[in-house]
């Protein structure tokens, strides 16, 4: 992309995909990698055999799977690859139930931020892997066009970092959904 601006392009006639169908996840420690998915995404286990087990959260017959291969390298620090993938919530009521529902678990999130257009909580699998649970900020591409408009993404691309535990109690005080979301407007 040659241009320097942020914007959610209108779609052309090149097929997509219907959706994202699943993740593969190699591991040495298969047992504690399944249970955490378990835990984090409310997955329940469609199958398990062999050292392959199949979760999902949906009804698709699996969105992780996660392979036990003793046979592996260790993952090596800071290289090239895929830095996470996100999984979105209908609602920041829902992402902060989740928050909630994981800290009961001992399971904290490193990273919590305003991106503008998502709400994001970062968490580290048992393997390092990062997993981004996150909330839409605007109600459609076309409210999210006018705030990229404003040149607020491009003098903080990354976002804001935020409290969550703040968030959480400013919710519960009954303060809006859309005023907790709103990204910063410097």
């Amino acid at each position: 992309m040659s241009e320097d601006y942020a914007q959610v392009p209108v779609p052309d006639n090149t097929p997509s995909p219907a959706y994202f169908a699943h993740i593969v996840l190699y591991t040495k420690n298969a047992p504690e990698m399944v249970d955490w998915y378990c835990k984090v995404l409310g997955a329940r286990i469609t199958a398990n055999s062999k050292g392959l087990a199949f979760l999902t959260y949906d009804d698709e017959h699996h969105r992780v799977a996660i392979i036990q291969r003793d046979d592996l390298d260790d993952r090596v620090p800071n290289t090239v690859g895929l830095a996470h993938f996100a999984y979105t919530y209908q609602s920041l009521a829902e992402l902060i139930k989740i928050y909630e529902r994981l800290k009961e678990f001992e399971i904290v999130p490193y990273r919590q931020i305003n991106h503008g257009p998502t709400t994001s909580l970062y968490y580290h699998d048992p393997d390092g892997n990062a997993v981004e649970l996150q909330t839409d900020n605007f109600e459609n591409v076309e409210a999210l066009n006018t705030w990229f408009a404003t040149g607020a993404f491009d003098r903080e691309p990354i976002g804001v970092d935020i409290d969550m535990d703040e968030l959480v109690e400013r919710y519960q005080a009954g303060e809006p959904e859309s005023d907790l979301k709103k990204p910063r407007q410097d």
